[in-house]
């Protein structure tokens, strides 16, 4: 009896120290990943910085433009950079290539390019999205102050690609994961195909207060909306048809809960994959 106690305390004694060490071996993997992302973070940082005051779009131009109402929480701006500063953007974004496709059944089917790849290949496009210029246009249309969305955020900064017969996103809301309200601002790069005026067949779709409506995003189209608070939808693409569209988010304030964060994350592993579930 007592040769099969010892035995069964050292079999419950491996099996525990497995388990622990198990534990902290993922802990030790978990931290270490961490620690690597923020140090990246911290490098995109300075990279940023570096694009932003070498790169900057004269976009003084905007300053005086007259604006459209944002009463309904979305506005349409046709033309809206001047041609050199969109020649710059569209050259970019035309060079970006092999974008991360994502598919949810039922809801979704494209291409995106994150804004890491951007720090990295389109620094005119960072510049834009980080440009006083265009933070002001903004914040002068929503009616409130505004500023990018963190670096660690995916979809703060992306190019989404519509190429492949079918590509669209169903009606959804775009959540906030931040405590300030949350703004979508969409640019249209490239947008050819069989539809009217040569347009592609992935129109934009909004749901405001009593009827729905269907938006035209021909190339420098600007769309500013409340994501959280306008439902919205793209149509499917057809073959030979291409979107590209520039997706910039920005708030009032970038702070959040650990399970915004969480919820964050979670989202975007439907467009980037599980790495960014350490972000």
């Amino acid at each position: 009896m007592l040769a099969e106690t010892v035995i069964a305390e050292t079999v419950m004694g491996t099996v525990l120290g497995t388990v622990l060490g198990s534990g902290a071996l993922a802990t030790s993997g978990f931290l270490y990943v961490k620690s690597r992302r923020a140090r990246l973070y911290r490098e995109l940082a300075n990279r940023i910085a570096h694009i932003t005051r070498a790169h900057e779009l004269d976009l003084a131009a905007m300053a005086s433009r007259s604006l459209p109402s944002f009463a309904d929480r979305l506005a349409v701006v046709p033309d809206f950079l001047p041609p050199a500063s969109f020649a710059a953007l569209a050259y970019e974004a035309e060079r970006l290539v092999a974008p991360e496709r994502s598919f949810v059944p039922t809801h979704k089917q494209g291409g995106t390019v994150a804004y890491e790849t951007l720090i990295a290949a389109a620094p005119a496009i960072v510049a834009c999205y980080h440009s006083a210029g265009l933070r002001d246009v903004v914040s002068r249309l929503v009616g409130t102050p505004i500023r990018p969305t963190p670096i660690h955020d995916q979809s703060s900064l992306s190019v989404l690609v519509y190429n492949k017969p079918g590509d669209h996103i169903g009606w959804h809301y775009d959540h906030n994961f931040y405590r300030g309200r949350h703004f979508t601002v969409l640019l249209a790069i490239h947008n050819a195909g069989r539809a009217a005026h040569g347009l592609s067949h992935a129109v934009l779709k909004a749901r405001l207060p009593g009827r729905e409506i269907e938006i035209s995003t021909a190339a420098n189209t600007l769309v500013v909306f409340e994501g959280a608070r306008v439902r919205h939808m793209v149509t499917p693409i057809r073959d030979g048809e291409r979107r590209l569209m520039l997706s910039m988010t920005y708030c009032t304030d970038p702070r959040s809960s650990w399970w915004q964060g969480g919820s964050r994350r979670l989202k975007d592993t439907a467009f980037f994959g599980l790495r960014a579930l350490w972000t």
